[in-house]
């Protein structure tokens, strides 16, 4: 078993119930925990679950529409991740924010799912 991670992905987005976050965005920034299972094990990128696309696919869903929430938010990024790549077993996302009008480093919301298959 082999767990592809990418922790810190960065993607501008307008999420928020902030009318301040929805007109002028910010930079959300994903961490991502996928079991590829044995993908990739034999060296063969074809095979492999590339986290480039990965990353795109987080981009994707955050162009895609605007959430109110962060729990929202990684919820369609983990169900699209899930849908997307068909030998990922399970996947954590995290979204967090660092943007807060409050004395914390960040906040965050994470989200795990398993393959429905």
């Amino acid at each position: 078993m082999a767990i592809l991670e990418l922790h810190g992905l960065e993607v501008y987005g307008f999420h928020g119930v902030n009318e301040h976050e929805q007109r002028d965005g910010q930079p959300f920034l994903y961490d991502l925990e996928l079991d590829v299972g044995d993908a990739g094990a034999n060296d063969r990128i074809d095979d492999a679950i590339d986290y480039r696309d990965v990353a795109a696919a987080v981009r994707d869903v955050s162009e895609a529409r605007r959430y109110d929430l962060i729990e929202a938010l990684a919820a369609a990024v983990a169900d699209a991740l899930i849908e997307r790549f068909t030998n990922l077993r399970h996947v954590s996302v995290r979204v967090r924010k660092t943007q807060l009008r409050l004395p914390v480093e960040w906040s965050a919301a994470t989200v795990r799912r398993g393959a429905r298959r």
